[in-house]
This record gives structure tokens, C-alpha cells and sequence, in this order.
């Protein structure tokens, strides 16, 4: 038998770490090749970054356009096995013959069953603790604070769904939501507070710290970061000596970094309140800064 003959005799099966766009397509163009496939992914689903975006770079393709067609074909080809949850522990052995220890993490639910209804998620008892209202001391809130919060829920709790609503308009109000408040809303309405902080945690736009007037939201997505988003994040960050994600103590500002903000023709493009500022040179941050220190920002669309 020829060395030939021999590693065509030692292939039988491939691992593929990583289940990402790349993990994927190397994972279908193994199978397709006749050989046996592992696709190991240490989060609960393939898809890695990709499956977060809206769309991609440079032709601005829809990024789940992309990988739809990648996942169906895995989930059907029945020369790959998925293992989410899953970790390489140790790599033995030669090319060809290989020996790979995993170490796959418990799911806590039977997936030859699993249908996807999202029931296990809503009533988890580790992620979502039940807290009884029943005996729970009252929240007391400051006399005028109680009177504001009484009346947004009196103007939406005999809405279906009051609860959203509420939400957000506590948050236009305090710009973010104090652990004090939310407690008396979730005594007003019977609802657990960790209901409440499902929602609250969700969105973006909701915070459960304080943040200042003005929310600089640096658009850090494909075509605004090709164009120079960083260098603005950083001489935001300079000029108002705080990091991504902080405050300044005047709690006038608070930067953030954000995906996408929808002004892709106007990269690089910085939002602040309702206002955009496209195509915009970290020359004019300085004065951008200053014109928010001094007057009030107004909704409108800015390009250099």
C-alpha cells in the first residue's frame, strides 16, 4: 500500500472550531466533499458575529441573507453534526489521525423535543428569580417622584401591554431608570421585578445607570468605521476625558458606541439626541462639544 493509499485510509471524519460564517461555509464544503463533519461552537448557536449585523461590507448585503441559506443547508446535511455549548478540551495525535476531547455544557432541556416555544426561557428559576410581592416592604419615593410616576401609570395602565409604555415614559423623564422607581412600578402593576428588568435590560435605549443629557452615540458600523469612526470615539473621549460608556461628572454627556445608527450614505456619522452629524473630521468634535455646552441640541441632520 502506497503513503497515498494510506492518509486517504485515515480520513474519516473533520472538526471544525468556530461556527461562524467561516466555520460554516468550511463545515458544508467538507460535507460536500463526502466527508463526516463536527461544527463546534461554544455558544448556544452558530452564527457568530454575522448574525448580529444588519448588513455587510462593501456591497451592503443583508447580513442574514447571507447566512440563511449556510444555516438551512447545516441543519439538513446529514454528514454534519452541531455541537453548541461546546468546548475543546485537548487535541491528541498525528495529521489524519486525531483524537479530540470536548467538553460540552448542559442545555436543561431535551432537544429532541424542543420546539422553540421560548416557555423554559420565561419561567427559568436560576436566570429569572421569582421575588413575591406578598410581604415585601413598601417603596417609599420622594413625595414629587411618586406623584410623576403615579401619573405616567394612571395615564397607561388600562393599556394592553401598559407595561412598555410606562417604561418608556419613565425613561424620557430620568433618562434612565432608578432601582427605587422600578420597585414601586412593579408594586402598582403586580408584576415581578424581574419581569420589569427583562424589558428594561433589553433595549438600548433603556439604562440602569445614570446618564447625562446628551447621549453621544458614535456609530462604530462597517462603513462608518472604514471611514474613521475610531478616531472620533477616541477625540470624543479625549476632549471629554471619559471612556465609552462613562459620563462626564457635570452629567452633561455620555458616550457610547453603537452598531448602526442607519446613516450609512453620511459615514462617519455621530447621533446626539435626535440630531445626526454626518461625514463628520474629528476638527469639528471640539466645537460640536461646545455647541452642546452651551445651548440646546435640536433635531436635524448635519453634513460636512
Amino acid at each position: 500500500m502506497t503513503n497515498g493509499d494510506e492518509r486517504k485510509q485515515k480520513v474519516g471524519a473533520a472538526l471544525v472550531v468556530g461556527g461562524g460564517i467561516g466555520g460554516m461555509q468550511a463545515a458544508l464544503d467538507l460535507a460536500e466533499a463526502g466527508i463526516k463533519v463536527y461544527l463546534v461552537e461554544s455558544k448556544p448557536a452558530i452564527g457568530g458575529v454575522m448574525s448580529q449585523l444588519d448588513k455587510t461590507f462593501p456591497t451592503n448585503d443583508c447580513a442574514m441573507c447571507t447566512m440563511a441559506p449556510r444555516l438551512v443547508a447545516i441543519g439538513r446535511h446529514k454528514d454534519i453534526e452541531v455541537l453548541t455549548l461546546t468546548e475543546v478540551v485537548r487535541i491528541e495525535g498525528e495529521p489524519g489521525n486525531f483524537t479530540v476531547t470536548l467538553k460540552r455544557r448542559a442545555r436543561f432541556v431535551d432537544e429532541s423535543v424542543c420546539t422553540g416555544c421560548g416557555a423554559c426561557v420565561a419561567n427559568c428559576p436560576i436566570r429569572f428569580v421569582p421575588q413575591p410581592l406578598d410581604g415585601a416592604p413598601p417603596v417609599k419615593l420622594a413625595p414629587d417622584v411618586q406623584a410623576r410616576v403615579d401619573q405616567i401609570i394612571a395615564e397607561h395602565r388600562h393599556r394592553p401591554g401598559p407595561l412598555m409604555p410606562i417604561l418608556q415614559s419613565i425613561n424620557a423623564v430620568y433618562n434612565y431608570f432608578p432601582e427605587d422607581v422600578l420597585r414601586y412600578v412593579s408594586r402598582q402593576l403586580n408584576i415581578p421585578l424581574t419581569q420589569i428588568l427583562r424589558v428594561a435590560t433589553f433595549y438600548n435605549a433603556f439604562s440602569l445607570k445614570p446618564r447625562g443629557k446628551y447621549i453621544i452615540n458614535v456609530c462604530m458600523g462597517t462603513t462608518c468605521y472604514v471611514r474613521g469612526s475610531e478616531r472620533l470615539m477616541e477625540r470624543f473621549a479625549d476632549t471629554l476625558k471619559i471612556k465609552p460608556e462613562e459620563t462626564t461628572p457635570d452629567m452633561l454627556f455620555t458616550l457610547k458606541a453603537v452598531r448602526c445608527i442607519g446613516c450609512c450614505g453620511l459615514a462617519p456619522a455621530v447621533m446626539i439626541g435626535d440630531t445626526v452629524y454626518g461625514k463628520l473630521t474629528v476638527k469639528e468634535v471640539s466645537a460640536i462639544i461646545k455647541k452642546y455646552q452651551g445651548t440646546n441640541g435640536h433635531g436635524q441632520a448635519h453634513a460636512g
